[in-house]
Order: C-alpha cells, then structure tokens, then sequence
C-alpha cells in the first residue's frame, strides 16, 4: 500500500512534502498529492511513515486499493 492524501482536508500546509524520502508528495490543484508509485511507506528510512506523522490535520492515510510495499 502506499499514502494517499485527502484532498478536501489537506490545508496546503507542505508540511509532509520536504519529509518524504522519496520525492513523491507534489502540489496539485492547490493541495498535495502522493504519487503511489514513489510511495514507499518510509520503509528502510524511517519506522513510520514521514508525511503521515508530520501531517498537522490528519488527511494522509493507507491507501487499501495499491498492494503493499514489499522491500527489494
């Protein structure tokens, strides 16, 4: 699974986007986004997800529908 962020919550604040290790939060429309293909969950850099924990309004969740990042 990777992080999604929920739209019609995020504040713009770009809080999470300098955490991710991966370069996969990115601003669209106004608010951020999760590019699921980048998302790696924090595994291997950190024991819990940067954005998720650094997020001041709590709109960065599991994403259920992508499968769960497996490290190589």
């Amino acid at each position: 699974m990777a992080y999604k962020i929920n739209g019609s919550e995020c504040t713009a604040c770009a809080a999470c986007e300098s955490e991710c290790p991966n370069d996969a939060i990115y601003e669209k429309n106004g608010v951020y986004a999760i590019k699921t293909e980048l998302c790696t969950e924090c595994v291997g850099d950190h024991d819990e997800a940067q954005c998720a924990s650094n997020c001041p309004v709590d709109c960065i969740r599991i994403d259920k529908s992508v499968p769960r990042y497996q490290a190589v």
